[in-house]
């Protein structure tokens, strides 16, 4: 039986119990139970089975928290580095630089963009290079776009392809989510799984918060404005964390991935339905966290920019709110309850941007970003359930449980892309009405359509899962 790719749903349905007296199957790959762990050179371990309890209690665990760690931390950067031009792109008037509204937007969209297309290869990296190794080769990527900045703000007359190529490169912080979700995957035994990679997924996400909060206070510290600290300031934590991967992270010789999961999911009218929505949940997320800087700069320039940190933290924190909520409730009917409050949360933003009030508008911003979280949370925990409703026999959950996997990639991959539509529409709005607020109600009406289509689909009772909580 082939393994899934990723699986990251904490609620997945527990496999069927094994008659007393027979040996449970093992998957290719995976040691049987009682085999010994062989420790190889490059730190490669052979026999890892974290579903051998005897294994996972004796050793396993502390294995997997350590790379869990490290792997936190170096996702962590990752994402840190994949926003840093959303906190960049306001301060770039003030160090010299002449730039359209519609440039800015550029700048702040090709990162998304660009991580969003890089997640897929970066989840067959692992299984190709090794966990350990590849989070080195990762670490050390975020070298080029940090050193990259740092040299080209230096230089107002820097041309704008230049400085959109540069941005382009942070891109690959983006990337580092996938491969960090599938290597921590492998590590853990699946009554674990879901929880190691929440904390390995709202890490990650926290590195948003950081960048925002930490890059106004670095450039400014001192005489003048500094931009090329804000890229400097990540070359020794990325170099940090590939020596830490280096010394303490490890390769499983077991880590194998599905490249046929993929396929399958493709095919499959479910995966591109979720990961619609997701553009919605994550791409707002991404994509409002990488405007919401130049907004509080353009539109209310007396406060302070480093306030912008506030969306990313609490829509980061919300994650695990959505799916604890959607394991009670209904993944599907979470996600229309995000919906409707993300609408609300767009809706009053608007009317704050009309009387001028930061107070309002903040606060409308607070709110969509907890919504955001609290959907992605729940939209994840959609995806195994939809897969998994009505499976009719072992062969057939297994073909599922494939479809399930390779819909977590691809709608991870599509989701992001958000991070780009977001800032384009809003440079369209501004080009053609001189505000942003065209764009804004355009999204109102995306919002509502995803709901109704999520209803539609999964939650409506005349639909093909009825009354089933997905």
């Amino acid at each position: 039986m082939a393994q899934p790719l990723v699986t990251v749903d904490p609620q997945a349905s527990t496999p069927a119990p094994v008659p007393p007296g027979v040996a449970a199957p093992v998957p290719p790959g995976v040691a049987a139970p009682g085999a010994p762990l062989v420790h190889r050179p490059g730190r490669w371990i052979d026999g890892w089975n974290p579903q051998d309890e005897g294994q996972w209690t004796a050793v396993g665990r502390f294995v997997a928290r350590r790379n869990l760690v490290l792997s936190i931390f170096a996702e962590f950067l990752g994402f840190a580095v994949w926003a840093l031009w959303s906190i960049v792109v306001p301060q770039l008037p003030e160090a010299g630089f002449v730039l359209s509204v519609d440039q800015m937007f550029w700048l702040i969209a090709v990162p998304s963009l660009v991580g969003a297309t890089l997640r897929i290869p970066y989840t067959f990296a692992v299984p190709v290079f090794g966990g350990r190794n590849w989070t080195i080769v990762s670490a050390l990527l975020l070298l080029v776009p940090t050193i990259s900045l740092a040299v080209v703000v230096q230089n107002p007359d820097t041309s704008f392809g230049v400085l959109l190529g540069v941005a382009a490169l942070a891109g690959v912080g983006g990337g580092n989510f996938a491969s960090s979700m599938a290597n921590i995957s492998f590590f853990y035994p699946d009554r674990e799984k879901g929880r190691a990679l929440g904390f390995n997924a709202a890490g990650g996400n926290l590195g948003t918060a950081a960048v925002q909060l930490a890059v106004p206070l670095v450039i400014v510290a001192g005489a003048g404005v500094a931009l090329e600290r804000a890229g400097l300031m990540f070359v020794p934590l990325a170099i940090l964390a590939a020596v830490l991967a280096w010394r303490w992270m490890d390769n499983l010789s077991s880590a194998k991935s599905d490249p046929r999961s993929y396929g399958v999911a493709a095919r499959q009218r479910h995966t591109w339905i979720i990961s619609f929505v997701y553009i919605g949940t994550f791409g707002s997320f991404i994509g409002f966290s990488g405007v919401f800087p130049t907004l509080l700069k353009g539109t209310f320039p007396e406060v302070t920019a480093s306030v912008a940190f506030l969306g990313a933290l609490v829509g980061s924190v919300a994650r695990p709110l959505g799916g604890t909520l959607a394991d009670k409730l209904g993944g599907a009917r979470v996600t229309i309850a995000a919906f409707a409050v993300m609408a609300a949360g767009v809706v009053s933003a608007i009317f704050a941007l009309r009387s001028h009030s930061f107070g309002a508008f903040l606060a409308s911003f607070l709110v969509l970003f907890v919504a955001t979280g609290a959907g992605n949370g729940s939209v994840y925990r959609m995806i195994p359930a939809v897969f998994r409703h009505g499976a009719t026999d072992d062969e057939d959950r297994t073909r599922r449980a494939r479809a399930a996997a390779g819909c977590l990639g691809i709608a991870g991959a599509v989701g992001a892309f958000g991070g780009f539509l977001i800032p384009r529409g809003f440079a369209i709005s501004t080009s053609a009405t001189g505000n942003i607020q065209a764009a804004l109600w355009v999204i109102v009406g995306m919002y509502a359509v995803m709901a109704l289509v999520t209803w539609a689909v999964y939650s409506r009772r005349g639909s093909a899962f009825g009354r089933t909580s997905i």
